[in-house]
């Protein structure tokens, strides 16, 4: 048991520390925060692909952006040498964008780190920064001294709450981003839509959504590829992504409202959103000769499961879904019976296994899961329970037949997993794909 869990309210005992760490950090690095136009991105799902298609449109119009997510952070023209001279890890290379792989298991870094990355992000010459943030970051005031031009509310659903006790103190801690900033968008199809209305200074917001908003999608459709819909009265902004699902019409309707606000034209709106082909661990789908579906994706939220199931289906019509997951220990214990449900539902076998199981047990982790999809009236020979993670994918891959789809949920673009002893090299995408290999060469 930790020191936090030992002491009764320790999370607010130890604000004055969080506030001082914030403080220090952006003086120690020149207050960077000040030297950019910051657009922060809040909510339980959909957060990265939102900043991505954000950043990527931006970038695409022209304007040198900074990137901070929980998959990659940095900005056009980074290099290692910059890495190395402003003292980052350069445990990976920078890409062609200049992004660098994040390998933390954390969205927001620390007030240190944070303010390091954009005093880098700033000497490039960068104008804008998408910085995706977190409740705990916005409860731990890392943000504190960061001016948000722009704050973006994807949606808010359970999660975390064995850090912030209850649902109410979640939606408050994520509405300190629109507390101080210049202009808000909030999705009205989400519940806790009106928090952040109240939030949001002299009620200068838009809010947007599929059911409800001043901005409302217009005829949506949905492909295997991505989705297509338009918005506005007077002249209509047509959309198309090429990443698939209903929550990308959230996503990139969000982004397409950051660039309406800050003077984009349609054109350039519509051909930035349009220009990303993938976010990491996101959707992604591999496809390397197989006759057969397979998808990896981030989800570990009750709301992200029902997303992502609600989205796909099997390529033929008798096709099976299979589908893997597992539960991080000492995160979210009430919802893991809920996900195996869910899972349950909608998939014709589920395998359960291990995912940042941490010290806590995890078979027992891996029994709520399992409750959860019995449940939903599965039968124990659909039900598969398998602890090693890499074990449990070649499972997955070995099951499937021409039609099937597979879905590796949970870990998405994470490169490490948590155990008992501590971090391993794991990544979803890089096993699935050795295990399609496998099973094609047989």
């Amino acid at each position: 048991m930790s020191l936090k869990d030992k002491i009764p309210g320790y999370n607010s005992i130890i604000i004055p520390y969080h506030i001082a760490q914030s403080a220090t950090a952006a003086i120690k690095n020149g207050r960077p925060g000040e030297k950019l136009r910051v657009i922060g991105i809040t909510g339980t799902n959909g957060k990265t692909t939102t900043c991505f298609m954000i950043w990527k449109m931006l970038n695409s119009a022209g304007f040198k952006t900074g990137l901070m997510t929980t998959v990659a952070w940095g900005a056009p023209g980074i290099t290692k040498d910059i890495l190395a001279r402003d003292k980052h890890k350069t445990d990976t290379i920078p890409d062609k964008d200049g992004l660098v792989k994040q390998i933390e298991h954390m969205t927001t870094a620390d007030s240190f780190t944070l303010n390091r990355r954009m005093k880098t992000i700033a000497n490039t010459g960068a104008e804008f920064l998408v910085l995706e943030v977190t409740s705990h970051a916005l409860a731990q005031h890392r943000t504190l001294d960061i001016p948000i031009e722009i704050a973006v509310m994807t949606n808010v659903t359970h999660e975390h709450l064995d850090y912030h006790k209850t649902f109410a103190r979640y939606v408050k801690a994520k509405t300190k981003l629109f507390r101080h900033a210049g202009y808000g968008i909030i999705n009205a199809d989400d519940p806790s839509c009106g928090a952040f209305k109240k939030a949001t200074p002299d009620s200068n917001y838009i809010t947007y959504g599929i059911k409800s908003g001043k901005m409302r999608a217009k005829s949506i459709k949905l492909s295997a590829t991505g989705v297509k819909y338009s918005f506005g009265d007077i002249k209509p902004l047509e959309i198309t992504t090429q990443i698939p699902g209903e929550f990308n019409v959230y996503n990139s309707m969000a982004a397409a409202l950051v660039g309406k606000r800050l003077g984009l034209s349609d054109r350039q709106i519509a051909a930035g959103i349009a220009s990303l082909t993938e976010v990491e661990g996101r959707m992604n789908r591999l496809q390397l000769g197989q006759n057969y579906e397979v998808i990896v994706d981030f989800a570990h939220t009750p709301d992200a499961f029902e997303k992502v199931f609600s989205s796909v289906k099997a390529p033929s019509k008798n096709g099976r879904v299979i589908s893997l997951f597992g539960g991080a220990g000492r995160r979210d214990e009430s919802t893991r019976a809920e996900r195996g449900e869910i899972a349950g539902k909608h998939s014709d076998i589920c395998i359960i296994t291990e995912d940042d199981s941490r010290d806590e047990d995890q078979l027992v982790i891996m029994e709520m899961f399992r409750d959860g999809c019995k449940k939903a009236g599965m039968k124990d020979s659909a039900i598969i329970m398998e602890k090693d993670r890499e074990t449990a994918i070649n499972k997955a891959i070995s099951l499937a037949k021409k039609g099937d789809l597979v879905l590796i949920l949970g870990k998405g673009h994470e490169k490490t997993i948590l155990r008992a002893d501590g971090a391993h090299p794991f990544e979803d995408l890089k096993v699935t794909a050795k295990a399609i290999k496998k099973a094609l060469r047989k």
